[in-house]
């Protein structure tokens, strides 16, 4: 477990203050998980101790986790949610979806909506999709002011900086596929019917603007990797190498936390269950 997370940070951290080169990055982790079954069990083995972990969080009430699942459209975002959280009761986990904003939420600061969902203590917080959107998606299709969004990844980092200073470890995955892996996901969408909800027109004039996008992702990953809350670029090409990377990486992050059960202050021996 220790060999593996450390080959698994040396192949995804972006080191602060470098910069991310994501067009030179592997879409595939097949350097450092090679036996799908094993990484497979591992991955199912991993959730199962973050539930365990995520129980004591819970208990401790102190501290929280927050989650952020960054990528292009198909690149795995609910499949990670479902393969790494799955085991964890409703209790204490909350996964967020951020889609186009609300009126209402546009009537506020872009932070704005990004807070109230924060988790509070005991809670793994996982964000689909993030603050992030506001220097992609945004910045991309230019939705607001090139100053406004240059402004934006200062006070991202101060808002994650914040986060951290008051209890709550970020972790940031970037979910990497290559070009080709997103058309064969889209296409599959339209094949098949049981998939055909998720398709959305849309997703066909950002994958035009697909360059653009990969920019884009450069400038959030060399601006905002951060000591405090480093990005980490996934190779996902490979469902069950995305899995595996991720589910490790929340687990040990869990056990670095080391979470307690709290210690009462009577002793089970002073009571009696007639």
């Amino acid at each position: 477990m220790v060999k593996l997370t450390k080959l698994i940070d040396n192949a995804t951290l972006v080191t602060p203050g470098e910069k991310s080169l994501l067009s030179k990055r592997a879409t595939t982790a097949d350097d450092i998980l090679t036996d799908r079954d094993a990484a497979e069990e591992a991955a199912k083995d991993n959730a199962k101790a973050i539930d365990a972990l995520q129980d004591a969080l819970w208990a401790e009430g102190t501290r929280s986790l927050l989650v952020i699942l960054q990528g292009i459209d198909t690149s795995g975002k609910d499949g990670t949610v479902r393969a790494v959280f799955n085991h964890c009761g409703p209790l204490g986990v909350q996964v967020t979806p951020f889609g186009r904003p609300s009126e209402e939420e546009l009537a506020h600061d872009f932070l704005w909506r990004i807070h109230m969902a924060a988790p509070k203590k005991g809670v793994i917080g996982v964000f689909n999709r993030s603050q992030y959107e506001d220097v992609l998606v945004v910045k991309v299709r230019g939705l607001a002011p090139a100053d406004a969004v240059e402004r934006r990844y200062e006070q991202i980092n101060a808002f994650e900086q914040h986060l951290t200073d008051n209890g709550t470890t970020v972790l940031k995955f970037m979910l990497n596929i290559s070009k080709g892996e997103q058309a064969e996901r889209l296409q599959a969408r339209l094949d098949e019917p049981e998939k055909n909800w998720k398709f959305n027109p849309s997703d066909l004039e950002d994958r035009k603007l697909w360059d653009d996008y990969q920019r884009a992702y450069e400038i959030a990953l060399d601006r905002c990797s951060t000591a405090h809350a480093p990005w980490r670029v996934v190779p996902s090409d490979r469902k069950w190498q995305r899995n595996a990377i991720i589910a490790a990486t929340v687990r040990k992050t869990l056990e670095d936390m080391a979470p307690q059960y709290p210690k009462p202050d009577w002793k089970p021996s002073d009571f009696k269950i007639t």
